[in-house]
């Protein structure tokens, strides 16, 4: 994606929008190949991957949805909204990677979101939440900024890893695999990519990785729930006795 190429795509989708009087937030899709790219679709609402622009733009899109749609005009021009570092999305589900991705429902027994520069986490879950098998198994969006596509791409592997969430199997190892892939590193993409480069593989590496970990941190929980355990008994009894 070269800027020139960006613009083009930009200009396109904007006279696309002008011909039927498109006012609000939406999406033109596009698919490229051998130089050229090809009107895909408009979903004509808000895209789930609506961070990655707010964050490399720095406009709110959920609050100019809102005022558009209560009458009011936009407060931006095209010339003034400028392009600033990369940014990167992944869409964190409750789904099993080894298992065609099958949907992985349950009660969130631990949960800890990541954080620091460039990281931002969309979501609603916390320990004890239950992901339903009813409904969507979307558990967060977790998007990554960088001054340019490496630091973003850095990032967000340190976020991923950095997660913590434990009761329902989630496609973080996926994630991991393609963000430490060297041809997804060097922007080497395409739609074959998971096939071509044998992802599932690699994903079967880290969720061994992974249960290794993850059998070292349950530890360390259980030894935190004894110490909060004894030391809540503790009080009780101070308590009891002092009065």
């Amino acid at each position: 994606m070269t800027p020139e190429l960006r613009e083009e795509m930009g200009r396109t989708a904007i006279e696309a929008a002008e011909a039927f009087r498109y006012t609000n937030a939406g999406t033109v899709e596009f698919i490229y190949s051998d130089g050229d790219f090809y009107f895909l679709e408009m979903n004509a609402r808000l895209q789930v991957e609506h961070p990655i622009t707010e964050m490399v733009t720095g406009l709110d899109i959920v609050r100019r949805q809102i005022r558009i749609a209560a009458g009011e005009e936009l407060d931006r021009r095209q010339e003034d909204i400028t392009i600033n570092g990369w940014a990167i999305e992944c869409r964190i589900n409750a789904e099993d990677p080894m298992n065609d991705f099958a949907p992985s429902p349950g009660r969130l027994t631990r949960y800890r979101s990541p954080g620091g520069p460039g990281i931002r986490v969309d979501s609603g879950v916390y320990t004890g939440y239950t992901i339903s098998p009813y409904y969507d198994s979307m558990v967060s969006k977790l998007i990554s900024w960088g001054e340019h596509r490496l630091e973003a791409i850095e990032r967000m592997r340190r976020a991923l890893y950095e997660y913590v969430i434990i009761g329902v199997t989630t496609n973080i190892p996926f994630h991991k695999a393609v963000l430490g892939n060297p041809h997804f590193i060097r922007a080497e993409l395409s739609t074959h990519f998971i096939d071509d480069f044998n992802i599932p593989a690699e994903v079967a590496v880290v969720v061994e990785l992974e249960k290794e970990k993850g059998a070292t941190l349950a530890s360390a929980i259980s030894a935190d729930d004894r110490k909060v355990a004894a030391i809540t008994a503790a009080v009780q009894t101070y308590m009891s006795s002092s009065t």
